[in-house]
């Protein structure tokens, strides 16, 4: 009778589902330009900046556009949104401090508890789309504490790309079942799943859009399933 080999460690997707990039951009321009820019739609604004990365990474994996990092990418974003917006007035300098949101983000009010719990009993790292010194800063101002950063840049590849999660379980010296991938991402956890890791999904609200209700609802793309990192501590950690 074979067993399950027990979870050893576990990496966490950031963007959406650690931290809240929506509200924070949201409070972030308004705060800064609101004033300027009184009937800026703030919510669209930030799920179009949001939704314009991942046609950029998947041009990157097939080779049609040369690599950049995601601090870069955002820019680029930024700059196209801009007109549409009726942005075109930000200054240089004012575009580049407004980029560094992406470095500010602020975390879910679960996230830090929940990884200083599931720490004390597993390696916890990121496995993120993000630079390792955005990620650096990010998780700084967040309070999130990690074992190890497994960034993109560090990884040279983009999710969903099987590579990335493959290099992620070598740097840790583990096999894929001893891992598990944490994230509210449906691209995620297929990815993940198709090279033999668990996954655990964390459903965040309005990850998909205000005007999109998603859930991957077939078990088989997930091992667990729990609506906060406090919760999923309670699942995986024993009970006293």
């Amino acid at each position: 009778m074979s067993t399950q080999p027990p979870i050893q460690a576990l990496l966490f997707d950031v963007f959406g589902t650690l931290v809240d990039w929506r509200a924070t951009i949201v409070r972030t321009g308004q705060r800064r330009f609101g004033q300027r820019f009184a009937l800026l739609d703030w919510p669209a604004f930030a799920e179009a900046w949001r939704a314009g990365y991942r046609p950029k990474l998947d041009a990157i994996l097939t080779q049609q556009a040369p690599w950049r990092d995601i601090d870069a990418i955002h820019r680029e974003i930024l700059d196209e949104l801009a007109p549409r917006f009726g942005l075109e007035t930000l200054k240089e300098d004012e575009r580049a401090d407004f980029n560094l949101v992406w470095r500010q983000l602020d975390g879910w009010p679960d996230s830090a508890e929940g990884l200083v719990r599931l720490r004390c009993h597993f390696t916890v790292a990121t496995l993120s789309n993000g630079s390792e010194p955005l990620l650096r800063a990010l998780s700084a101002h967040a309070g999130l504490g990690w074992d190890h950063i497994l960034s993109a840049d560090l990884l040279e590849s983009y999710k969903p790309d099987p590579a990335m999660y493959r290099q992620a379980v070598a740097r840790l010296g583990l096999n894929p079942d001893q891992v598990m991938m944490v994230t509210a991402h449906l691209s995620d956890l297929r990815a993940a799943r198709s090279i033999g890791l668990k996954t655990a999904y964390i459903p965040r609200p309005d990850e998909y859009g205000k005007r999109t209700t998603f859930e991957p609802h077939s078990a088989s793309h997930y091992d667990l399933t729990a609506p906060s990192l406090t919760a999923l501590a309670d699942l995986m950690l024993p009970q006293h």
